[in-house]
């Protein structure tokens, strides 16, 4: 159960609505999340879940998870795990409900020989090529398969051979028996089961024959007491076979699962296809599905983004029956409200230049006062002597008029501290300013006789003497697009060749030794950070969440 209000009213919940109103599903709600465990969960399913979820939990029903484990060449129990810690990291439950396809073979192959027996399915002998020749087009009515009109009883012999493993890959499938001419090409005798010599991670080596997802889904679905099966629109063509298939077999109208579809998420700047992805991983394009500039869940995760704040996008997109792109703006804008409420504050320099404050003491450290959020409040020490780090683009040599941080001659407060004037520059062989040097207005930190001294420009900083060594990723998007921000048909050419920069001469506050992965920060005037896996004892790693600017709230706004 989730801390999030159930999701607002929608078209699904309008239809459940007039469902139950007609007396169909008394014995409540019931949905699914079937992901097939071929792949890492990627934002597109986060919106799935959310609603699938967020619909059993509004209407007090339950939901399951279940894996549609029908294709043991792409299936792996790596995929298996990562989705059920997805589902768990973003904060929902399936109690006790997982499931798996592969749980109803026996079942399902069941059903098969019924559809056999009742003349609404065919053994055939047809190449997956001809059977594609076959079909026909969207103007043209297929051509009937020269074994359409076998036997039963040859069907049924040749169906159960097939799954003693008598026949090699692609000599037969098994083919519902609907309608060649339908202007519904899934109509068209689809192919519900074929053979497989192939190992399921599962049940091993004990089936040579597998049911097609379309034959497999709607069944399971109606063996758990689905009542209404939410899927993406792409599935839309395929309704009438999920219907025709539960009618063929007798399952109540009233109580049979319903499919209703909605639009998948398409988002700016984003692959979110898991064909693409995997090639993405398997390429080398990426450090693997957990690299943060992927739109995998573990891939968010790792980047800093929140459960609360994905939840909060899937919310304010809402479900709509029309596919559209959603500016991907609107979702590090969920990011960047809910780490501006709970993330802490803390100075880091990405860039150094160091200064000396050649009138303050070199032996001397003080530890000032600097408040941690905001919000939640909070404060903490930091440590404060002669060296300073600050960053190189707080300070200009010729700086024009409207500069208003440090530049020669020139005042800055430092934050949290005192106020310093830059009395000298010095420079390296090759001009290069490598270290300023500063005097300090000893009574302007807090509570001091000039602290409220009116100085237009506030920089950050950190101490040379105590400041921790981090690595620091920026990230970019990964896909270069256009204006639009769709995604180009040959996306791996349009890979952004600067979506990560690694900076490895990062200075940060000691507040944050021996913080735990996934902790998040503020970095003052840099954007919110968080802390990743890669961290050790000895080596700081932060990956960049997002940046402070926030372009969606203020396009919301107009």
């Amino acid at each position: 159960m989730t801390e999030n209000k159930p999701v607002s009213s929608n078209f699904i919940q309008n239809a459940i609505d007039e469902d139950l109103k007609n007396g169909k599903y008394t014995d409540g709600i019931h949905t699914r999340f079937p992901p097939e465990p071929n792949g890492y969960l990627h934002v597109g399913h986060a919106k799935s879940i959310c609603l699938n979820f967020g619909i059993a939990e509004k209407y007090d029903g339950l939901c399951n998870l279940r894996f549609d484990d029908t294709n043991p060449t792409k299936e792996d129990t790596e995929y298996v795990d990562s989705i059920q810690r997805d589902i768990k990291w973003l904060g929902f439950s399936w109690d006790n409900r997982k499931f798996y396809a592969s749980d109803y073979f026996p079942k399902l192959y069941e059903y098969a020989e019924e559809l056999i027996k009742r003349g609404l399915a065919y053994v055939d002998d047809l190449s997956a090529d001809e059977i594609r020749a076959y079909r026909g087009t969207l103007t043209e009515p297929g051509k009937e398969s020269p074994c359409r009109n076998r036997s039963m009883e040859e069907s049924l012999d040749l169906f159960r051979r097939m799954k003693a493993g008598e026949f090699p890959d692609g000599a037969h499938v098994l083919r519902a028996k609907i309608d060649m001419a339908s202007p519904n090409m899934v109509m068209r005798d689809p192919v519900i089961y074929r053979i497989a010599h192939a190992t399921h991670h599962r049940t091993g080596d004990e089936w040579c024959i597998y049911p097609m997802y379309d034959f497999a889904h709607p069944l399971s679905d109606a063996i758990e007491n689905i009542t209404h099966s939410i899927c993406t629109l792409e599935f839309e063509d395929h309704r009438p076979f999920y219907d025709w298939l539960l009618e063929s077999l007798g399952f109540d109208v009233n109580t049979r699962p319903r499919q209703i579809e909605f639009a998948r998420l398409n988002l700016t700047n984003t692959v979110t296809s898991k064909r693409k992805l995997r090639q993405l991983v398997e390429g080398g394009y990426v450090r693997g599905w957990d690299d943060p500039r992927m739109p995998t869940i573990s891939g968010m995760r790792r980047r800093g983004y929140t459960p609360a704040a994905i939840r909060k996008f899937c919310e304010e997109i809402g479900v709509a029956k029309a596919n559209s792109l959603v500016d991907v703006s609107m979702l590090e804008h969920c990011v960047r409200d809910d780490l501006n409420t709970n993330a802490d504050r803390v100075m880091a320099v990405l860039d150094p230049l160091k200064v000396i404050i050649t009138n303050y003491p070199e032996d001397k450290e003080e530890y000032l006062l600097a408040d941690n959020n905001p919000v939640h409040g909070g404060q903490r020490f930091v440590p404060f002597s002669r060296e300073i780090y600050i960053e190189r683009e707080d300070f200009m040599e010729d700086a024009p008029k409207k500069f208003f941080r440090l530049k020669p001659g020139g005042e800055v407060r430092l934050k949290h501290a005192y106020i310093i004037k830059c009395e000298e520059v010095v420079k390296d062989e090759t001009g290069k300013v490598v270290e300023l040097h500063c005097t300090c207005d000893p009574d302007s930190k807090t509570g001091g006789k000039t602290a409220n001294r009116k100085i237009k420009g506030t920089i950050h900083w950190v101490a040379v003497k105590t400041a921790l060594p981090a690595e620091v990723r920026l990230y970019d998007y990964l896909i270069e697009t256009d204006e639009n921000g769709s995604v180009p048909s040959d996306f791996i050419a349009a890979l952004n060749p600067n979506s990560l920069k690694v900076i490895e001469n990062a200075w940060i506050e000691p507040s944050v030794k021996m913080t735990a992965a996934e902790t998040h920060y503020q970095f003052l005037r840099k954007g919110y950070f968080v802390v990743d896996p890669d961290t050790t004892p000895t080596h700081l790693v932060f990956n960049q969440v997002v940046g402070l600017r926030d372009t969606w709230a203020k396009v919301s706004q107009k």
